[in-house]
């Protein structure tokens, strides 16, 4: 309970602070990178409160000076407090639409231009959210998205969502899969208590999008590279070898 305590206090302490510094202040500068850098801080000091350890490797995968996709599993709430200080540059994330109504937050997060995702299935939301995931894009941002499109609640990868990869292919940005674990043990699903523990990020080698036939084909190639780098209890096996078997939503 303390950890979770400490996490919350470093959060609502300091967040609300810089919004309402940084959003007069990056609209009188004409860009959010001071407010963006004052919340990675923040993130990245709340889950050291917590007691969270993080162990990251293959930051080497990350191509400087290229706008990457990074597609990653999802298993807690804690994935992207853990994942988000570890990416170099500035990051959008796609959301969901429903974190965008969060006074002061979700401000913060439109002029930062993270992406919200509509659940509804209606095709005018999803392409306005790809346009605007390729408009970051071209402007140096980074993309992290979790892939699955919700947390896995038994902890085992789950099936992809199609729509990031149409991204990827519409726009030729490079996909960097990265598998996290540990943070399913620390804030399982279902549960707001934090257990510190070490949280692993792997970020593995670049996927090239445009040597990819179709969509569906790039989409199996992130899929298995994260499914191999899981710890075995995390893992899935491709979808051709599931057919017939569901999986947890």
């Amino acid at each position: 309970m303390l950890a979770t305590l400490k996490f919350l206090f470093v959060v609502t302490a300091l967040g609300p602070l810089t919004g309402l510094v940084g959003i007069p202040w990056s609209l009188l500068k004409g860009n959010v990178d001071w407010m963006y850098s004052r919340a990675i801080w923040i993130t990245a000091a709340a889950v050291r409160a917590a007691g969270i350890r993080v162990e990251a490797e293959g930051l080497e995968n990350i191509p400087a000076g290229r706008a990457c996709i990074f597609m990653a599993n999802h298993v807690s709430n804690l994935d992207p407090p853990v994942l988000m200080p570890l990416i170099p540059g500035r990051l959008s994330v796609l959301l969901k639409s429903e974190l965008m109504r969060i006074p002061i937050l979700g401000t913060a997060m439109r002029m930062a231009k993270f992406i919200p995702v509509d659940r509804s299935s209606n095709a005018a939301k999803a392409k306005a959210s790809i346009d605007a995931a390729s408009e970051a894009l071209r402007g140096g941002v980074h993309i992290l998205v979790f892939a699955e499109g919700s947390r896995s609640y038994n902890g085992k990868l789950m099936r992809f969502k199609k729509g990031p990869f149409f991204l990827a292919r519409e726009t030729g940005a490079p996909v960097i899969p990265v598998a996290i674990s540990g943070t399913e043990k620390m804030m399982p699903p279902g549960g707001a208590r934090i257990f510190p523990a070490t949280a692993r990020v792997r970020f593995l080698p670049m996927i090239d999008s445009t040597q990819f036939g179709t969509r569906d084909e790039l989409m199996a190639a992130a899929r298995g590279a994260i499914n191999a780098a899981l710890p075995p209890d995390m893992q899935n096996p491709p979808l051709a070898q599931c057919a017939g078997v569901s999986q947890s939503h």
